[in-house]
């Protein structure tokens, strides 16, 4: 057996799926699915797009990550108890989402999403804490593509499956069907083994200080500084660029069946197998050059974006139409493929293992808020600038983030000499 195959075929590498599924489902709710709802029930753009504000949990999930860290719940331990009342709440949650009308309940609408994110971020923190916690460090490269493919495939139940069922069943039973996926992932939190972790904060203020003061006092404040500006800025460009995707395909005259059978199929597996591929490529390339590099093809696939929007809306749909919207989303999908497999790896490395939870929290956060705060001006700035400009406009703010390449990962240097830990 191949050594790449065998070190694929481990119980912390199908851990490892289930957690990336469980995150990436309601996360691509928000994303994908409520946009979608929204849309076809007459809801305008503005109001879309202002819905990017719910997801500010992600941004803010470190401030409460400490709690996560210092805490355990009864009977389960600190993971697997925090993974498994949130997946419970998130079932339930999406679940009685469906039952409200965008038309008479907006408001009710607005608050049951926030829940909803706010569950999402705080599972994310113990998935992520525990995912860290149970890989070796040779294990993080190849745990961490296998976690993000696995959220990338979660995708398709809100953003294919569930969009399918809705031409086809009441929007309140295609909710309760995406909720009930949160099931495998609730199993999979009741039969794992809680990881053996020495350094357990024993109080609540070590929980929140330390975790800071370990990474202000490694990377000092420059670094530090360096270091978050290119965690917010990385995918600033390629994230506002899809802020909008469903309501984008459906101005062009795509149906919603389209999206669910050719965009959201042709956004999935490119984008697998470019994880699939930077992971393999991050072990001869080291990180350093694999941002680079991926960074490059994930800015040059905003383009394609630019040239469908440049060709109107489509007054019918054929083959060429649909052919041309699944290469542009299978080349955005793909160099997104590339650049989130390294930028994970970048991640999980600069973290440090007596502080996982916190400092994952913090840097993923901070990730997020290009998604939260800046893509809620999404709706804004397609109803002035158009779409075309849009896109042109998502380009340019990729580049900020390539700049900082050259403090952050210089093309010569190993990532570990970046993000080295200390003894």
């Amino acid at each position: 057996m191949p050594a790449w195959l065998s070190a694929l075929l481990t119980r912390r590498m199908l851990i490892c799926i289930f957690t990336g599924f469980s995150s990436g489902l309601p996360l691509y709710l928000l994303l994908n699915l409520l946009p979608a709802w929204l849309r076809s029930e007459g809801v305008d753009l503005k109001t879309i797009g202002f819905f990017a504000l719910i997801q500010f949990p992600y941004t803010w999930k470190f401030v409460w990550a400490p709690l996560l860290d210092r805490f355990n719940l009864p009977g389960f331990g600190r993971r697997r108890g925090w993974m498994l009342i949130t997946q419970i709440g998130l079932l339930f949650t999406i679940g009685a989402l469906g039952g409200l009308s965008p038309k008479d309940n907006i408001w009710p609408i607005l608050w049951l999403a926030t829940l909803l994110s706010l569950l999402s971020a705080t599972q994310d923190i113990a998935v992520d804490a525990f995912r860290r916690e149970i890989l070796s460090d040779h294990e993080l490269g190849l745990g961490n593509a296998v976690h993000v493919n696995a959220y990338r495939i979660a995708g398709l139940i809100p953003g294919s499956l569930s969009l399918i069922l809705a031409d086809r069943l009441p929007w309140d039973q295609v909710f309760w069907i995406t909720g009930a996926f949160m099931l495998p992932g609730m199993a999979m939190a009741w039969l794992v083994s809680e990881p053996k972790v020495t350094g357990q904060p024993k109080t609540l203020r070590q929980a929140i200080t330390e975790p800071f003061q370990e990474f202000i006092g490694r990377q000092g404040w420059r670094g530090a500084a360096m270091i978050l500006g290119f965690i917010f800025l990385y995918k600033l460009g390629d994230s506002l660029c899809t802020a909008l995707a469903t309501p984008f395909y459906i101005d062009m005259g795509f149906t919603k069946t389209d999206i669910g059978l050719i965009a959201k199929h042709a956004g999935l597996w490119p984008a697998v197998i470019g994880a699939l591929f930077g992971g393999l490529w991050m072990v001869r390339l080291g990180i350093n050059r694999a941002l680079w590099l991926f960074g490059v093809v994930q800015l040059v696939s905003i383009f394609g974006f630019a040239w469908l929007s440049a060709q109107g809306h489509y007054d019918s749909i054929g083959a060429s139409e649909r052919i041309a919207l699944a290469f542009v989303i299978g080349l955005e999908a793909f160099g997104v493929g590339l650049g989130t497999a390294a930028f994970v790896a970048f991640i999980a490395r600069t973290t440090h293992p007596a502080y996982t939870a916190t400092q994952m929290a913090l840097f993923t956060s901070l990730a997020a808020v290009p998604r939260t705060f800046i893509n809620a001006s999404a709706g804004w700035l397609v109803e002035n600038l158009g779409w075309l400009n849009f896109f042109w406009l998502c380009a340019v703010l990729a580049i900020p983030g390539m700049l900082l390449l050259l403090r952050v990962a210089p093309w010569n240097t190993r990532a570990e000499d970046v993000t080295h830990h200390p003894a």
